[in-house]
């Protein structure tokens, strides 16, 4: 358990329609409790198979689990080493768009009506912008991990890249899963209803409304751009090393995993 205190509290203009999670950063290690169910376990478990594909490690940020005492009370998430090195920031792509055009990236995207001009507008902005090549690329992996775990808060304040002090940009890490999972425990996706109706709910945020016809749209763009290669023995047994979180939680995500893999056979 790490003991955190006021100076380590972190704000920034990443909004979530979940709410925000209250973070922290000590020493080079950032700090995320639960906000409104098991973000951490979803962060830990989705990180972790992520080891098992084609990403390399750098293209993704890795989670684990932590127990974080602030004040008098004590919550569950996890933590992970900071990315940005010296004299970098990160920057969510709504932002720049605002900063660049002094207008809404969202309202932008969705003020066009057919969706494969919609990924189609987003991508060559943020190239435009940035300078960044293979964009639409970038955006497949992200589109593939959250149909696959069912990341239901990848909007426009929710995507970023990386900015120097001089101008220069590159790519983010892939980050920031915790609404994947049916994590949603307290207002969405109670543990008590049935996990393969729940399966259906979760929209995505991005271009529409609708998981595989992002991701569909994207391939048909940029192409398939990441595998998996883990198998539903490696997600149980991942599980089985998690005591921070009950039993209930743990065979549900474990069910929504082996749901995801049988149907997304064609990513292995």
């Amino acid at each position: 358990m790490i003991e955190l205190f006021e100076q380590d509290i972190r704000q920034n203009d990443r909004q979530s329609s979940k709410g925000n999670q209250s973070k922290w950063e000590n020493t080079g290690v950032w700090y995320k409790a639960d906000y409104t169910g098991y973000e951490g376990l979803a962060e830990y478990v989705i990180s972790h198979l992520l080891k098992k594909s084609t990403l390399r490690e750098n293209e993704f940020v890795l989670y684990d689990l932590e127990k974080m005492k602030y004040k008098n009370n004590i919550y569950t998430g996890v933590k992970s080493q900071s990315f940005l090195e010296e004299g970098w920031q990160l920057i969510t792509i709504e932002r720049l768009f605002k900063n660049y055009f002094g207008e809404s990236l969202y309202k932008s995207i969705y003020s066009i009506a057919e969706h494969k001009n919609r990924l189609l507008f987003l991508v060559s902005q943020v190239e435009r912008i940035t300078g960044l090549e293979d964009f639409g690329m970038y955006l497949n992996k992200l589109f593939t991990i959250d149909a696959f775990f069912l990341n239901e808060d990848r909007h426009t304040h929710n995507i970023a890249v990386l900015m120097s002090e001089k101008g220069e940009f590159a790519y983010c890490p892939i980050f920031d899963n915790g609404a994947g999972l049916l994590a949603d425990t307290t207002m969405d996706y109670p543990l008590e209803g049935d996990v393969y109706e729940l399966i259906r709910q979760p929209q995505a945020k991005t271009i529409c409304s609708d998981f595989d016809e992002q991701l569909d749209i994207s391939e048909e763009l940029y192409g398939v751009n990441m595998k998996f290669s883990f198998t539903e023995k490696d997600v149980w047994e991942l599980l089985d090393g998690v005591t921070e979180y009950s039993e209930k939680e743990k065979r549900r995500v474990g069910t929504i995993v082996c749901a995801q893999i049988r149907k997304y056979r064609y990513l292995f």
